[in-house]
């Protein structure tokens, strides 16, 4: 009985303990807090270390120990950029062996922050030396209802400003946003620093292969919206007053870099950012290319660095595949190729100069291949041969139907230079 009257004790105290942090968090979301508020709160409350990521494990608040981080990165569950593996932990608990208290192990747990049926978030709790009892996580799961409450509000406000902040980044893409002490005035109100030198960076979620199985416009919207919301965040870690803005099918960020003198560190600073934004791809992120373009040195320079970075981009996943990230300077011939606007007329060149090798089949694919490592070796028959393991007279073979269909390549340096145009012109037209 007494037994009985004990258990019965701990579980009014469970429940009133629960009913105060429920009412400590909503007071929290009334009073306009954030998520760092919400995650101290329940920290404090349950005695235990608490992080909110992204669905993809990028963290957004916490209230943890050292000691909570440092076990979580000794199993893996951090990776190299700090993103939390949510995909690790799922929804159940995870024990954790404690090497600094093996006696008392420890636990992580993982629950859905969502609402209206959509992910929002995760809401990641870490104990030592102990579990996450079944009352824990009842009040984990009213705290992960409340934290959607506050990030649903957070992102009707983040939706209307990347509207405001689209459209006048547009207009200073045409030159439509009136003089410089204009776009200095809006910029203020943005918190963007624009007086600076920048490149722009334009990124796209690379399409699905075509063995892949199509998705609503609804989750391509999810995937965009996370897409975006890791450029900001990866943004805001590197400094304040980065504009970076969702396009609805890009996301544009004007990086700030020191100088336009030093290349070798322009590229560095948009690796960085690039390998933060990618991580290690898991927890559902999705691959991406970037364009880069030119550093823009006044704001007369951003329409153009931002065609740039478009032409990039396009060039690049269409030369180097999904999840390339090209510098507009680093493209050589296809950055001529580039900037004739006229896609049409590049085709016509290309078919001109090709004939049936520019016809999309597997017969002219494979005669493509072997004309490019002709032009590789300059006509050096034997080492192309080698190149392509074909047997010497195999080639001389190719050689020959080559120059019957496209005339006297080994003699012809101009006929050369003609042919090794218009098939980089296929690799950028199709």
């Amino acid at each position: 009985m007494l037994i009985g009257e004990a258990d019965r004790d701990d579980a009014i105290a469970a429940l009133a303990r629960i009913d105060a942090l429920h009412r400590a968090l909503t007071q929290i979301v009334l009073e306009d807090g954030t998520l760092d508020n919400i995650a101290a709160e329940v920290a404090r409350v349950l005695e235990m270390g608490v992080l909110v990521t992204s669905t993809d494990g990028r963290e957004r608040a916490a209230a943890a120990t050292i000691d909570h981080r440092v076990l979580l990165e000794e199993h893996d569950l951090v990776d190299p950029t700090g993103r939390i593996r949510v995909e690790r932990l799922g929804g159940s608990r995870v024990p954790l062996p404690n090497s600094a208290d093996p006696a008392h192990p420890a636990e992580a747990r993982s629950l859905r922050v969502a609402a209206g049926g959509t992910d929002l978030a995760r809401l990641i709790a870490v104990r030592l030396g102990g579990e996450i009892s079944a009352d824990d996580v009842h009040a984990l799961e009213r705290a992960a209802a409340v934290a959607a409450l506050l990030i649903t509000r957070h992102e009707a406000i983040t939706a209307v400003e990347n509207k405001y902040q689209g459209d006048f980044l547009r207009d200073l893409f045409l030159h439509r946003s009136g003089g410089p002490d204009y776009v200095a005035e809006h910029a203020a109100t943005f918190g963007w620093d624009l007086d600076r030198p920048m490149v722009v960076l334009a990124a796209e979620i690379d399409p699905l292969p075509p063995e892949a199985t199509p998705v609503s416009r609804l989750v391509r919207r999810q995937w965009q919206e996370r897409f975006s919301a890791a450029w900001r965040q990866v943004t805001r870690g590197i400094g304040a007053g980065i504009p970076t803005v969702d396009f609805t099918s890009e996301v544009v960020t004007l990086l700030p870099v020191g100088s336009a003198d030093d290349p070798g560190a322009v590229q560095a600073a948009v690796r960085r950012t690039v390998t933060a934004v990618a991580g290690d791809k898991g927890g559902g992120r999705r691959p991406f290319s970037v364009g880069v373009s030119r550093v823009a040195l006044s704001l007369d320079d951003l329409p153009e660095a931002y065609a740039q970075a478009r032409r990039a981009v396009e060039v690049g996943r269409r030369v180097h595949g999904s999840g390339s990230t090209t510098f507009f300077d680093q493209l050589g011939l296809h950055r001529l190729i580039a900037l004739i606007p006229d896609n049409e007329e590049l085709r016509s060149f290309a078919h001109d100069v090709l004939g049936p090798l520019a016809e999309a089949t597997p017969e002219a694919a494979d005669l493509r291949e072997t004309l490019q490592v002709l032009l590789d070796t300059n006509f050096n028959v034997a080492e192309a041969a080698r190149t392509q393991f074909f047997h010497y007279n195999t080639m001389r073979y190719r050689v020959s139907k080559l120059e019957r269909l496209l005339g006297p390549l080994s003699s012809d340096p101009h006929l050369r230079l003609d042919v090794a145009v218009a098939l980089r012109v296929l690799e950028i037209t199709g």
